[in-house]
């Protein structure tokens, strides 16, 4: 006879939570969903699910609870401070999986929170996720769950359950650790989402007609997933369907750049992008998807006046836009890795995360081995692929057209100024050196 599986308590039922909650209903288990919102209770209800009122409601007599809440803040609340809360409610010995996307400091101090309240019996895991609603309502969602051995054994089944096998990684460092490896992943993704609505822009300053000029970055080594998985909501005049609002990764800059400062480590390229998103959201563009930012490079053409650039052919434009995104992935890409050694997280299991989810790039699959290398101090490879001198020539050019035309590119620009740091830095840069070597910016 077949092991009865367990009952499963569920907090948040937001567009994520309430596919992961479904998931697990549809895969046997009797799942109790709690959320602030009567509406959605009713459909998770109406999905096959039972509901409660409160959260300790919802955790009475469950073994596992799953936290997925928007933010630090509301699973402080559900979990401690709010009414009813989950804690004083939760069985000994109970396993409580955070899948919430939250800042390390956080949930480090979530787990020193439960010890001082005398529930240090509770088996946290940090399990952030990835992968949007679609994918937590097939249980294929990419989890970086980081917790004491006990807890991830103990919680595996529900892990792997919720995620595509591939896609289920473990990261060593305790609680804590899976929040960083989700925090790096989502430097690639900050620049990467800009990036698609920056290059975008940058086109159609230089008379590119966007359909033949977004077919030709995703046909180079310019592509990037952000940008092809952007590009029918750019097109679309009213950037519909909304899938990510600006707000989503806007809270997520905000956690990359807080916990940088925490760590003293420089993050141009994502408080570059931080800043932009701010003036977004000062327009009013908050609820809209992120793809609605290329209105920020576009909307001051025709405005300023004559301007004339020197590429006169398509092709020249084409690969002056190329030249640009080249730039800003490769300098995205090096933030990443030099951030994610500074949180000493195992760098290939963050290469093989972030290749296969959406900061994947065709930069980061050539280059993201060989800054690797440079974060543990081995030999570069030189004369393999497209040269650092020759990346940061083309990156140039766009940026003095981008002026010529008054054309906004934030990254570009500070990716430049990246660019040119590294090659003084490193003099070997002047030479046929890997554009890996950009890296020695953040100090590898």
């Amino acid at each position: 006879m077949a092991e009865s599986k367990p009952d499963i308590s569920f907090i948040g039922l937001g567009a994520m939570g309430f596919g992961m909650a479904t998931n697990l209903v549809k895969r046997g288990y009797k799942v109790t969903g709690f959320d602030v919102w009567q509406p959605t209770l009713e459909r998770f209800q109406a999905a096959g699910g039972s509901i409660a009122t409160t959260p300790a409601e919802a955790v009475k007599d469950k073994d596992y609870c799953v936290c997925m809440v928007a933010t630090a803040q509301q699973a402080q609340s559900v979990l401690i401070e709010g009414d009813n809360p989950a804690l004083p409610a939760l069985p000994k010995g109970a396993t409580l999986l955070l899948c919430s996307t939250v800042p390390c400091e956080y949930v480090q101090g979530l787990e020193k929170q439960l010890s001082e309240l005398g529930r240090g019996d509770i088996r946290l895991i940090d399990a952030p996720v990835s992968g949007g609603a679609a994918r937590a309502a097939d249980g294929t969602l990419s989890i970086m769950a980081g917790g004491s051995d006990d807890a991830i054994e103990t919680g595996r089944f529900l892990l792997q359950d919720m995620s595509d096998p591939k896609k289920l990684y473990i990261v060593k460092g305790g609680v804590g650790a899976g929040s960083n490896m989700k925090m790096c992943h989502q430097v690639l993704a900050a620049n990467q989402i800009l990036a698609a609505s920056e290059g975008l822009g940058f086109a159609t300053h230089l008379g590119l007609d966007p359909h033949f000029a977004s077919q030709g970055i995703l046909k180079s080594d310019a592509w990037a997933w952000m940008f092809e998985n952007r590009l029918p909501r750019m097109l679309d005049p009213e950037f519909k369907p909304v899938a990510s609002a600006l707000t989503i990764i806007l809270k997520d800059t905000s956690i990359i750049t807080s916990e940088a400062r925490r760590a003293g480590f420089p993050t141009p390229m994502t408080s570059t992008a931080e800043q932009v998103y701010f003036s977004g959201l000062g327009r009013g563009y908050g609820p809209d998807d992120d793809s609605s930012l290329i209105r920020l490079y576009t909307e001051g053409k025709g405005r300023i006046g004559p301007v004339k650039g020197l590429a006169e052919s398509d092709e020249e434009k084409l690969a002056l836009v190329i030249g640009l995104l080249k730039g800003i992935y490769l300098c995205s890409a090096a933030e990443t890795i030099a951030f994610a050694n500074r949180c000493n997280l195992d760098l290939d299991q963050v290469f093989d995360l972030c290749i296969n989810a959406a900061g994947g790039s065709a930069i980061l699959q050539t280059v993201g081995p060989e800054i690797i290398k440079l974060c543990r101090g081995q030999q570069l490879s030189a004369g393999e692929g497209e040269s650092f001198g020759k990346l940061v020539q083309g990156l140039q050019e766009a940026v003095e057209e981008a002026q010529r035309l008054k054309a906004p590119v934030y990254l570009g620009s500070q990716a430049l100024i990246l660019t040119r740091l590294a090659q003084q830095l490193a003099p070997e840069a002047a030479g046929n050196a890997s554009r890996a070597i950009v890296a020695k910016v953040w100090g590898l």
